[in-house]
């Protein structure tokens, strides 16, 4: 667990512990909450905006504490013992968190699920995972407590008094069970919300998430006096390390988002003073075209003014490491509610280059990062001095191991993993596991990428997304994509191949495009008028031919297909992608 470094590890701290407060490698996460209690007890732990006309609401790490503990001796009264699983669902809340420490304390294994799943989809997640207890939000509440389960219904929210969560007490005679878990034992079932296939649950281990949780900080710091927002969806791994995990490894606080909503999200920003935002792609494109659309506003001068100052912010902090576009670019990033920001981490998905360096004119600390459920999730991330924007990042070079396996004469193979952080495998599925490791231990990602010489990461994409073309050359869809990120007149673009000729199986590339809503602002039309939407095909045709006279000639678009309806998507905002190869 040691390496040489610059500067003192992020868990050095932990040594001071080391004997006392845990006996392994890594404490496992209930340990590792006892530490911070004991640092930074009274500092603020969870807050959310649920108070009285949208107050703040905060309990500090004592206070998340005294809930947790009483609700851990609550479970283990209730038939929760060493091993059992505990399932939860909801919103982004404390309440969410309390459940998911508590169930840990417990000696439980947690189970947290997308509450944005329909009702039937999660009965077959609890058919598989055989919860003994299930934490629910107000609008599925009724659902699953008014059905024969095998498991027992409590309530998250507060609408349902006799079973809300806060208000399960413990009797004074609760003790809680001496068979402690260890740093190996499974800690979350997290199912994967998988854009494709059947779900499965990936088993992550204490040690999986503590010690991905402090490796990932050799690349980002994180101090006590740092406040993340919790926006999306915490069940999924990206939000639960990222933000939840990461959060109380250093006493920091988190302010929980429950919404998308602009209006709502610009309050918690600006009013919770939140120095660490954590998105997807989708979440960063949409904020950076309402800045810049603000900055179009002021006329061509000023615009043309913004744009040279942002190239002269990028070439001081590239080039001399110097932040001026922070103060330069003060007002513009407070009306967006985000001039409090620190640091802007996206993942989940690929950025376009283009994004990524716009924020950064800005003076924003704004970098990528990459991960797999299946690797707890972080693997790779970006130094904020030392970053680079066509990459998701460096990996932890010394705390694990990245490969690229069998690389083709462009040097692109699949990315390979090992590291304390790799998972313990799939639950129940011994088959599935044995498929993503090779025979000498590496996990296969089933990404595509190419390693610089300095361990940074270019991804190219999915391994079962790659379209071959009858030249022979591969072709990798999200790049495609990618390059769409800023066009208005488009709001979702899948690239896909189809076949074109069946004798030769050669592939040719198709777009399947849902148009915004602004393009058919553009045209003063309405979305379903034949002649509107025939106009509409018209300008997203152009825009794509613009793009393709950018892109290698084996990497144009050939086909456009107008959708409707959008795709379906996952709680990242990724497409679900329908394979029939």
């Amino acid at each position: 667990m040691s390496k040489k470094n610059a500067k003192p590890l992020p868990w050095g701290f932990l040594d001071a512990y080391r004997g006392t407060k845990f006996n392994g490698e890594w404490p496992t996460l209930p340990e590792m909450f006892e530490i911070t209690v004991e640092r930074y007890g009274k500092r603020a732990c969870f807050t959310d905006f649920e108070g009285p006309g949208g107050s703040k609401n905060t309990l500090t790490y004592d206070e998340a504490y005294q809930k947790i503990i009483n609700l851990a001796k609550w479970m283990n009264e209730n038939g929760v013992k060493k091993g059992c699983h505990v399932a939860v669902s909801g919103k982004n809340s404390p309440e969410w968190a309390i459940v998911y420490l508590a169930a840990l304390f417990a000696g439980a294994t947690i189970t947290p699920l997308d509450y944005g799943l329909h009702e039937s989809e999660l009965d077959n997640l609890l058919n598989t995972a055989e919860p003994v207890l299930f934490f629910v939000d107000s609008e599925k509440y009724e659902y699953f407590a008014g059905k024969k389960n095998k498991y027992k219904v409590y309530s998250l929210s507060p609408k349902f008094a006799e079973t809300y969560v806060y208000n399960l007490v413990a009797s004074d005679k609760a003790v809680l069970n001496e068979d402690k878990v260890t740093e190996d034992d499974v800690a979350a079932i997290l199912f994967t919300s998988g854009t494709t296939g059947t779900p499965k649950g990936v088993m992550l281990t204490h040690k999986n998430l503590v010690s991905d949780c402090y490796i990932a900080q050799n690349h980002m710091d994180i101090f006590h006096t740092d406040v993340f927002y919790a926006l999306l969806p915490i069940h999924h791994a990206y939000t639960m390390l990222a933000v939840f995990i990461e959060t109380i490894s250093q006493g920091a606080e988190v302010v929980f988002g429950k919404t998308m909503a602009v209006s709502k999200m610009l309050k918690e920003l600006r009013e919770g003073k939140i120095t660490m935002l954590l998105g997807v792609p989708l979440l960063f494109n949409k904020l950076l075209e309402g800045i810049m659309k603000g900055i179009r506003a002021k006329g061509i001068l000023v615009y043309g003014l913004i744009r040279f100052l942002m190239g002269i912010s990028y070439f001081m902090k590239k080039v001399f490491k110097v932040n001026v576009g922070k103060k330069m670019f003060k007002a513009i990033l407070d009306k967006a509610s985000i001039g409090s920001l620190r640091v802007a981490i996206c993942g989940g998905g690929p950025l376009a280059s283009s994004v990524f360096k716009k924020y950064q004119e800005f003076g924003l600390d704004f970098v990528q990062g990459y991960g797999l459920t299946e690797t707890s999730p972080i693997i790779a991330l970006n130094p904020i001095e030392h970053f680079k924007i066509e990459s998701v990042g460096a990996f932890f070079e010394g705390y694990m191991d990245m490969r690229i396996a069998d690389p083709d004469e462009d040097e692109v193979g699949e990315v390979q993993v090992k590291g304390p952080m790799v998972m313990k495998g799939y639950y129940n599925m011994p088959e599935e596991t044995a498929k993503v490791f090779t025979e000498d231990g590496w996990f296969k990602t089933g990404d595509l990428g190419r390693m610089d010489s300095e361990g940074y990461l270019i991804l190219c994409g999915r391994a079962k997304n790659m379209i071959v073309t009858e030249g022979g050359k591969n072709v990798y869809p999200e790049e495609i994509e990618n390059a769409f990120q800023l066009v208005n007149e488009i709001e979702q673009i899948t690239v896909t191949g189809f076949i074109e000729d069946k004798a030769k199986k050669s592939e040719k590339i198709e777009a399947l495009i849902y148009p915004s809503d602004y393009a058919y602002q553009k045209v003063s039309g309405t979305r379903g008028n034949a002649t509107d939407d025939a106009k509409v095909k018209e300008l997203v045709a152009n825009e794509v031919e613009k793009i393709n006279k950018k892109q290698a000639s084996y990497a144009k678009i050939a086909k456009i297909t107008i959708l409707e309806k959008p795709l379906e998507m996952t709680t990242t905002k990724k497409v679900k992608r329908v394979y029939n190869k």
